[in-house]
C-alpha cells in the first residue's frame, strides 16, 4: 500500500457499488480529494450477486443515480450483453430497465471509469478502525498494518463485510465478505463499542452452472432488446458500440425440486439452526419457497449468462444454503437441468448492519459527527439501493467539507428519497427493498423523467461538468419542443387516419391539435407526429417521456399538489432538541415515536407510523407555541 498522500477530504471504505457511488459523488460535491479504500482494489466494482443491473423500481434507482452523475448507468452501457425493458405490455409509465451485464467487463468498466476521475485514490488497505478527534468527530481512519489516513468524513460502506460469515449447509461456515474474500471483524467491533445499535441479518446466492450441460430445447428463450435502448437515458457518457447480446433462459422448478428441498431442510444452514438471521422477504431461497409456499406447484429459475468470455450461468430464483451435494441433485430435478453441471455452488452470508433511524436523512450519523453510512450497512439489499445511498452520503460528505448545508432528497421527487426517508424515518426489521409500492408519486417518479426531475438540483449542486451540462440542455430542450409542437401543432383526418384505426380509436371530421389526440387511449404520439410530417430527430427517447405527461396529466397535476404539500412540510426543520415527550396534546404513542426517531422536519414527522393528522396539527402548534416555527407557515 502506497499512496502519495495520506490526508483527503473524504475517505469512503468499501469499493462496492454504494462506495463507488460515494467516491464519486463526494468529488462532485466540493471535495478535492477522495480516497477510496478497499482490501484489494482489484475488487471495486465487483458485482457480489447476480450479474444485473435495474429491474422493477431497481432501475428507475440507476436512473436517478445517472442523473445525479453517478457511474452505474455508464458501467452498464458499457458491459450489458443483455437488455430487457420491462412491463412494456403495461405501457410506457411503468417500464423498467434491466440489463444483463458481463460480470468481469462490469467491474472492469467501473474501474476504468473511476480511473478517468481526478481527485480520486484507490488505496488497497483494510481499515481495522475510526479516528476521532478531541470534540468526537470523525478524522480519518487506521487500517490493520497501522497506517492513519486523514479525512474531513468518512463513508462507510463496506456491504457485507461486517463480521460476515459464510455457510454452506450446517457443516461448512467460514468467515468472508463473500467467498474468498476475507470480512472486516475490527471495525465492526469498534462501532458496537461505540454504542451503535447491531443486528443480523443474511442474504444468499445461488450455485453457479456450466452453460453447456443445459438442455435449452426445454427453456425458453428471452432475447436482449439493447439495438432499441441504452442504459443511461441522460446519455452522459460517449455512446458505447453495443457488445454481442446474449439471451437469458426460463425455466421452472419441478414437484421433485420440491421434494429434494423439504427432504434435506435440516442440512440448510437457514432451517438448521445454524443461521437465526432474517433474510430479504422478496428475495427468498428455495428453502423460503418451499415452506413459505407450499401450495405452489413450481417456481420460476432464470439462467443468467455471466460473461461473453465464459460459460457460466447465474441459476435467479434457486438462492440456496443447502450443501453442495443436494445442490447438484435439486438443479437436476429442474427440467432441461437433468445433466447439469454444477460450476460453484450457492452460499448463505450472515452481516452486521446498523440501525438506519440513528441517521439524519443527509446519512450522517446522529451520534458522531462526519461519520456517514450507505449501503448493506444500513439494511438494505441490492446493487441499486445501495448505489443510491452512496450517492445521498458521497454528495453529503463531500457538501460538509465544503461547509455546505446537507441535501435532503424528497419522496415526492425520486425513489432515493423515498428509499433513504424510509430508512432513517421507519428503520427496518428484515433487508429493505424498494418497490414501486413503496411510492406514493410513482406516476410522476418514473425511469424516462429522471433528468428532468433531478437536474435542477443537480445544477443548483454543481455536479455536472460542461459536457454534461450540454446533454442535459439537450435533452430538456428536446422535451420543451416536442411539447409545443404537440400543443400547436394539427392534424387533417386524413394524416391521422391511419394512426387511429391502428390504436382502435374513432376517426376524426376535422383537423385537430395533436395533444387531444395523444390523450386518447392507445394513440401513439410518436406516430401522430410522423404523420403530421414533425421531424424528430434523435429525439424519439424524449417523446417518451412527452407522451407520458400529456396523456395522464389531469392525474399529474394532483399527484404533483399532493408532492408540492409533502415538499412544503419538507421545508419545516424540527429543532434537534424539542422535548417531544413534553408535548401533552400529542398521543402518548406519537410522543414515544417521535422521541425515538428524534425527526428533522415535518415530513419526516409525518412518514413515522402512529404519528396521525391530528398529531401532526397539534405538532405544528406546540412548535409554533415555543416559536420555533410560526404556525401559518404550514398546513398539515
Amino acid at each position: 500500500m502506497t499512496v502519495a498522500s495520506r490526508t483527503f477530504d473524504v475517505i469512503v471504505i468499501g469499493g462496492g457499488h454504494a462506495g463507488v457511488e460515494s467516491a464519486v459523488a463526494a468529488l462532485r460535491a466540493g471535495a478535492s480529494r477522495v480516497g477510496l479504500i478497499s482490501s484489494s482494489v482489484q475488487t471495486i466494482g465487483t458485482m457480489s450477486c447476480n450479474p444485473a443491473i435495474g429491474g422493477i423500481a431497481k432501475g428507475t434507482v440507476a436512473r436517478e443515480v445517472d442523473a445525479l452523475g453517478g457511474i452505474m448507468g455508464r458501467a452498464t452501457d458499457r458491459a450489458a450483453i443483455q437488455f430487457r425493458m420491462l412491463n412494456r405490455g403495461k405501457g410506457p409509465a411503468v417500464w423498467a430497465p434491466r440489463a444483463q451485464c458481463d460480470r468481469a467487463l462490469y467491474r472492469q468498466s467501473v474501474q476504468d471509469l473511476l480511473a478517468d476521475i481526478e481527485g480520486i485514490t484507490l488505496v488497497s488497505a483494510t481499515v481495522g478502525a475510526l479516528v476521532f478527534g478531541p470534540d468526537g468527530a470523525v478524522v480519518g481512519v487506521r487500517t490493520l498494518d497501522g497506517a492513519i489516513f486523514s479525512a474531513r468524513a468518512v463513508v462507510v460502506a463496506t456491504g457485507t463485510f461486517l463480521r460476515g460469515q459464510i455457510y454452506i449447509g450446517t457443516e461448512i461456515c467460514s468467515p468472508g465478505g463473500r467467498a474468498g474474500e476475507p470480512p472486516s471483524t475490527e471495525l465492526a467491533q469498534q462501532l458496537q463499542e461505540r454504542g451503535f445499535t447491531t443486528a443480523r441479518f443474511k442474504t444468499g446466492t445461488p450455485p453457479r452452472i456450466d452453460g453447456r450441460t443445459i438442455n435449452r430445447e426445454l427453456l425458453t428463450r428471452q432475447d436482449s432488446e439493447r439495438d432499441a435502448f441504452d442504459f443511461q437515458w441522460s446519455r452522459f457518457g460517449s455512446r458505447v458500440d453495443p457488445l454481442p447480446q446474449e439471451p437469458c433462459w426460463l425455466g421452472w422448478s419441478s414437484d421433485a425440486t420440491k421434494q429434494v428441498v423439504a427432504d434435506n431442510l435440516t442440512r440448510s444452514a437457514m432451517y438448521g439452526g445454524v443461521i437465526g438471521a432474517r433474510g430479504p422477504r422478496y428475495c427468498p431461497s428455495i428453502e423460503d419457497k418451499v415452506l413459505r409456499f407450499p401450495d405452489a406447484a413450481r417456481h420460476q429459475v432464470f439462467l443468467e449468462p455471466e460473461g461473453l468470455s465464459t460459460t457460466e450461468m447465474y441459476v435467479n430464483g434457486l438462492s440456496t444454503s443447502l450443501p453442495p451435494d443436494v445442490q447438484v441433485t435439486m438443479l437436476r430435478t429442474v427440467p432441461g437441468l437433468e445433466q447439469v453441471e454444477m460450476t460453484r455452488p450457492g452460499y448463505a452470508i450472515e452481516y452486521d448492519y446498523y440501525d438506519p433511524t440513528g441517521l439524519y436523512p443527509s446519512l450522517e450519523s446522529r451520534r458522531i459527527p462526519g461519520l456517514f453510512f450507505a449501503g448493506q450497512v444500513n439494511g438494505t439489499t441490492g446493487y441499486e439501493e445501495a448505489a443510491a445511498q452512496g450517492v445521498v452520503a458521497g454528495i453529503n460528505a463531500g457538501r460538509r467539507v465544503a461547509e455546505l448545508d446537507p441535501v435532503v432528497f424528497g419522496r415526492e421527487n425520486s425513489y432515493i428519497g423515498v428509499l433513504v426517508d424510509d430508512l432513517v424515518t421507519r428503520g427496518v426489521d428484515e433487508p429493505y427493498r424498494l418497490f414501486t409500492s413503496r411510492s406514493e408519486f410513482r406516476l410522476t417518479v418514473r425511469q424516462d423523467n429522471a433528468i428532468r426531475r433531478l437536474a435542477p438540483l443537480a445544477m443548483e449542486l454543481a455536479l455536472y461538468d460542461e459536457a454534461e451540462q450540454c446533454v442535459v440542455d439537450a435533452r430538456l430542450s428536446a422535451e420543451d419542443r416536442i411539447t409545443r409542437a404537440a400543443r400547436e401543432t394539427s392534424i387533417d383526418p386524413d394524416a391521422s387516419e391511419p394512426v387511429l384505426r391502428a390504436a382502435g380509436s374513432t376517426a376524426i371530421p376535422h383537423a385537430m391539435r395533436i395533444v387531444e389526440l395523444t390523450r386518447r387511449n392507445g394513440v401513439s404520439l410518436a406516430a401522430l407526429l410522423d404523420a403530421a410530417a414533425v421531424p424528430l430527430g434523435d429525439d424519439r427517447d424524449a417523446v417518451i417521456s412527452v407522451e407520458l405527461e400529456l396523456k395522464y396529466s389531469g392525474y399529474m397535476v394532483r399527484e404533483r399538489n399532493a408532492a408540492e404539500r409533502l415538499r412544503s412540510l419538507g421545508d419545516v426543520q424540527i429543532p434537534h432538541d424539542t422535548g417531544f415527550a413534553d408535548m401533552r396534546s400529542l398521543s402518548t404513542e406519537a410522543r414515544h415515536k417521535l422521541e425515538v426517531r428524534r425527526p428533522v422536519t415535518l415530513a419526516q414527522a409525518a412518514m413515522i407510523p402512529g404519528v396521525s393528522p391530528s398529531d401532526l396539527q397539534n405538532l405544528v402548534l406546540e412548535l409554533a407555541r415555543t416559536r420555533r416555527v410560526p404556525a401559518e407557515s404550514i398546513a398539515p
